[in-house]
């Protein structure tokens, strides 16, 4: 079977090299996002599906776009039986869609329908789930809302952060889809319609989604936090400045009454902030223009007995 891959992010990376590893199927060529400015310096840094692609000596084409018809033709010379889509960044028309006999293939990771659109992983994170997974569906014109051809579920642990997760579901996808894409060709999966009516949606995430409300209770916050890792990145401010929080914990304990959410104090020597419900522990924090640092480093360098947090929030 020949295939054509669409991905780019680092979360399509395993998907294509077991496609590519597959002895019966053969990925014609691989369609990626162009180079962006990355880092500081903002030089120009492939996605890491196009790095991965030139170590696997694979054909790479970088469109800006595949709205426009001439845009396609690289896709339709390479002749594929069926295209693949893993997180590759844009949202395919029509000619794209018909341009082969089996259509396209898309890895959505949640079950479907919960949880369609850009931002599935770290939603399930956000609301306490205890299982997500990997949806493989037929690619449809409406956002992620093809018949199912294939799902797999996986825990969601305790401790997952939007990265730990995402790195789960991206090997559970890549074992997943070869074997998958073989039998939906032949006919041998059937394709499930979703029911739109129970059907959820997220959106992308914002830096302004990631902001701490210590009016929330601790469990709440404990989430948002890993739920954002790596990316945007939890914070709250420390009077003008803004402070990251890359990890915390629950405290043992209730708020005391009358505590004013976002107050900080000690706990047997950790640092922790009372919510509207019990005191969350800070763990590993970044101060505004400096490294990340365990969270009792950053307040013993305060030279504070109390402080409290997101005041400007609130304001």
């Amino acid at each position: 079977m020949k295939v054509v891959f669409l991905g780019s992010p680092a979360f399509a990376v395993p998907a294509l090299v077991n496609l590519a590893a597959h002895d019966n199927i053969e990925v014609a060529l691989v369609v990626t996002q162009p180079d962006r400015p990355a880092g500081r310096g903002r030089t120009l840094s492939p996605p890491p599906v196009k790095t991965a692609s030139l170590e696997l000596r694979l054909p790479v084409y970088q469109p800006e776009t595949l709205r426009e018809a001439t845009a396609v033709e690289p896709l339709r010379d390479a002749a594929p039986d069926l295209l693949i889509v893993v997180a590759y960044g844009e949202l395919l028309r029509r000619n794209v869609l018909e341009l082969t006999p089996y259509g396209c293939l898309n890895v959505h990771p949640s079950l479907l329908p919960r949880y369609r659109g850009s931002s599935p992983i770290p939603a399930a994170i956000l609301n306490g789930d205890r299982t997500t997974g990997v949806s493989i569906m037929k690619l449809v014109r409406k956002l992620d809302a093809g018949p199912i051809v294939a799902q797999v579920e996986a825990e969601v642990r305790p401790d997952d952060t939007t990265g730990s997760l995402s790195e789960r579901l991206a090997e559970i996808a890549a074992l997943t889809l070869p074997e998958v894409a073989l039998r939906y060709v032949v006919g041998e999966l059937p394709q499930v319609e979703q029911d739109d009516a129970v059907a959820t949606i997220t959106r992308e995430w914002t830096t302004a989604d990631a902001a701490i409300d210590w009016a929330q209770p601790a469990p709440a916050i404990e989430r948002l936090v890993r739920a954002a890792n790596p990316w945007p990145v939890a914070w709250t401010t420390d009077g003008e400045t803004r402070l990251r929080v890359l990890a915390s914990s629950l405290a043992a304990g209730g708020s005391l009454p009358g505590q004013t959410p976002g107050t900080v104090t000690t706990q047997d020597g950790t640092v922790i902030v009372a919510t509207s419900e019990d005191w969350l522990r800070l763990d590993v924090v970044q101060p505004a223009g400096k490294r990340a640092m365990p969270a009792t480093d950053w307040w013993r360098g305060t030279r504070r007995a109390t402080a409290v947090l997101g005041a400007s929030l609130a304001g």
